[in-house]
């Protein structure tokens, strides 16, 4: 640190001070717990703690690697990622689009709070009202039987191969609102005149859209993009561990829940581990991939 910064940092103490709780907290939870990774070599017993359970190598690795549900399950969780990816991030920008274009204040602050409620709701409550309108009496199947388009009630959460697409579209119809916020905040740094020109020259509200309102939150778009791409192997652990039942779990079971029931339901602690290890750092590898396609494709990324 040269004298400069030095005194810079002297005289602004007070704002240092303010992140020194945050930094304490990041290292005594977040850093401080990395040495427990040594249970993914281990075939660890919580009586016999880190320094007495049998060391056994890679031997977790090759064991979940050779172990054909691992294979089901992140079929399962690429599967279900990739369509929400697919699907989920897409609507979340026409959406913001959508509101950005209406005129009337109250109607689109009414707008932006109606899609942002959901955010706000715990999968428990959202995954019992899921759950409730798709069962045998629920109001999606009194729906189609009053229209005649089926004759006997649908158990949808009873058929493993409706999974992905009630999975999808529930969780946008939680997130798909809340995924605007940034869009929106792009959308209002825009240059005004840059649409007042464009509509003196004659462009519609779709060419204005596409030639200034996209381009202008392209940085923001490649963020998030980046950011979903390196999270294709999370799919929701929450909302999977309310809608999953036994019936469905072929095409439910993720990654984070096969570390859940592995953990703390069978007590293979190591094993499970050595799974979580697996994805967060294929996670991270999705995460520069991404980053240098975007650099390479648009000249744009995140670091």
């Amino acid at each position: 640190m040269n004298h400069k910064s030095k005194n810079k940092f002297i005289s602004q103490w007070q704002l240092q001070a303010m992140i020194w709780p945050s930094i304490i907290l990041m290292i005594l939870f977040a850093y401080i717990p990395m040495f427990g990774i040594i249970i993914v070599f281990q075939n660890y017993s919580p009586l016999d703690g880190f320094t007495g359970s049998e060391f056994v190598g890679f031997q977790n690795f090759q064991a979940f690697l050779g172990d054909k549900d691992f294979y089901n399950v992140l079929f399962n969780t690429l599967g279900i990622s990739l369509v929400k990816l697919l699907v989920g991030f897409p609507a979340e920008i026409i959406l913001a689009l959508l509101i950005n274009e209406l005129r009337v204040g109250m109607f689109k602050k009414f707008a932006q709070t109606v899609s942002y409620l959901p955010h706000f709701l715990s999968w428990v409550i959202l995954g019992g009202m899921v759950i409730s309108w798709l069962s045998a009496a629920g109001l999606m199947n009194n729906i189609l039987m009053s229209l005649h388009i089926v004759s006997q009630p649908i158990e949808f959460l009873s058929d493993p191969n409706n999974y992905w697409g009630i999975a999808t579209l529930s969780d946008i119809w939680k997130e798909v609102g809340w995924g605007t916020i940034l869009y929106l905040a792009a959308m209002s740094g825009i240059d005004p005149t840059l649409y007042e020109a464009a509509k003196v020259d004659g462009a519609g509200k779709i060419r204005r859209i596409w030639h200034i309102t996209l381009p202008g939150i392209s940085q923001i778009v490649v963020l998030m993009l980046v950011l979903r791409v390196s999270g294709v192997l999370g799919s929701n652990f929450e909302q999977g561990l309310v809608l999953q039942n036994s019936l469905n779990m072929p095409r439910s079971e993720v990654l984070d829940l096969f570390v859940y029931h592995l953990g703390l339901g069978n007590g293979d602690f190591s094993y499970a581990a050595a799974i979580g290890l697996f994805t967060s750092v294929v996670s991270v590898i999705l995460l520069l991939l991404a980053n240098l396609a975007t650099r390479k494709i648009n000249k744009a990324s995140i670091f």
